[in-house]
């Protein structure tokens, strides 16, 4: 009886402790303008690789909570997101922001790394390829700076000593199992391979810089340069291999409603094993599930849509897209990947829906050997299919 009366008493004064956080994060959202929001979103889909797959899966893509606001000239933009499906949570963002005028802003923190086009380089819920190795919506531990101060052209400098934090792997099993929960891919330290064979590798990400200039030739037309040099530490032998990447993108708008969105990437995960020998193979990871990746490839991305303003109940818009990637690797022996992805996007409010029909050769997601097509890959692979409809409410 005592134990219960225990129990009943921490959990009132839990509930109090909330309803008081409650109240102080409305009176503070009103007095410092902060507003707190978030999403919930789930998947329906059905997979060609599966057999007597005649029911389609419907699970719980995501929810999130995020924080924004200022208080004092200084601003806070937070976001935290939960995956049921992956047994995983995890930061997505969170930085402080200051503008020292009205050309120059800087965030510290987890923030998104200025590579490419940014904030995203596709159109679907799918991304394009190079978000599956680390160069599309990646985020990051460190400082960065935006610079608006010249006509027609953005700059942005950042330095990040990491990757961002980790939340926990599924079932809470170390690597070589599971991957680290994070929301973008990032080196995983444990393994990596020498052409087939697999070898210690106790890898990571360390100081990072990048830098992104995009020129703005008209309203209606960006084009831009994005470099990336970092540190990839391997902690058996105490030293660091230098890797590049860099990208060349074109974004355009045109007509009514028409866009278009290309980006040329060239990559050099260089890294070395624990014996000292360079790697072909490294691993990355996200969502708790690591998987190969080449160390050097070209890529090339487009993507075009078009936007139908609608007046159906509460569809205000529909858009069609088809969003394509082709990853071609240095090593010739190791097969490349096509990742093909059309679909629409329909926006009702605070509803977005995104019906695509994915498919891929290679591509670490659709396939019946999950993670398998960023490594070697499979010279003979299928195009595998999955039809997805992603339904997100955000607030």
């Amino acid at each position: 009886m005592n134990l219960s009366l225990k129990s009943l008493s921490r959990r009132l004064v839990l509930l109090l402790l909330v309803f008081n956080f409650c109240h102080s994060v409305v009176a503070q959202e009103k007095k410092n303008n902060f507003k707190v929001g978030g999403a919930v979103r789930f998947n329906l889909f059905s997979k060609s690789w599966v057999d007597n797959n005649t029911q389609p899966e419907f699970t719980w893509d995501t929810w999130r909570l995020n924080v924004d606001g200022s208080a004092g000239g200084i601003d806070l933009s937070f976001e935290y997101r939960f995956y049921p499906t992956f047994d995983t949570h995890f930061i997505h963002h969170g930085y402080l922001g200051y503008a020292f005028n009205d050309n120059l802003y800087m965030k510290l923190g987890v923030s998104q790394v200025p590579f490419g086009i940014t904030k995203y380089a596709s159109h679907s819920w799918w991304f394009q390829g190079q978000y599956y190795f680390g160069l599309e919506d990646d985020y990051d531990m460190g400082i960065k700076f935006d610079y608006a101060g010249i006509d027609k052209l953005d700059l942005s400098f950042a330095y990040y000593r990491q990757a961002e934090p980790e939340g926990p792997t599924a079932g809470g099993v170390t690597y070589g199992n599971a991957g680290p929960g994070r929301y973008s891919y990032d080196i995983t330290p444990g393994v990596g391979k020498i052409g087939t064979s697999t070898v210690d590798a106790h890898i990571r990400e360390l100081n990072q810089v990048n830098v992104r200039a995009a020129y703005h030739i008209s309203e209606q037309l960006e084009v831009g340069l994005s470099g990336q040099v970092g540190g990839i530490y391997n902690s058996a032998l105490d030293e660091a291999e230098t890797s590049t990447a860099f990208a060349a993108h074109v974004l355009a708008d045109w007509g009514k409603g028409w866009n278009f969105k290309g980006t040329f990437i060239n990559y050099n995960y260089a890294a070395k094993a624990d014996n000292g020998q360079s790697l072909d193979i490294i691993q990355m990871g996200a969502y708790g599930s690591p998987y190969d990746v080449a160390t050097e490839a070209n890529a090339y991305a487009v993507g075009i849509a078009k936007s139908f303003p609608v007046e159906l109940g509460p569809i205000t818009n529909i858009q069609a897209y088809v969003d394509y990637t082709y990853v071609d690797k240095t090593k010739e022996e190791y097969a490349d990947m096509h990742h093909l992805i059309p679909g629409i996007l329909i926006s009702a409010g605070p509803l977005y829906t995104y019906i695509d029909y994915a498919m891929g050769k290679n591509q670490p997601w659709l396939t019946p050997t999950f993670g398998k097509g960023l490594g070697v890959g499979d010279e003979d692979a299928e195009w595998m299919k999955r039809f997805n409809i992603n339904f997100g409410y955000y607030f």
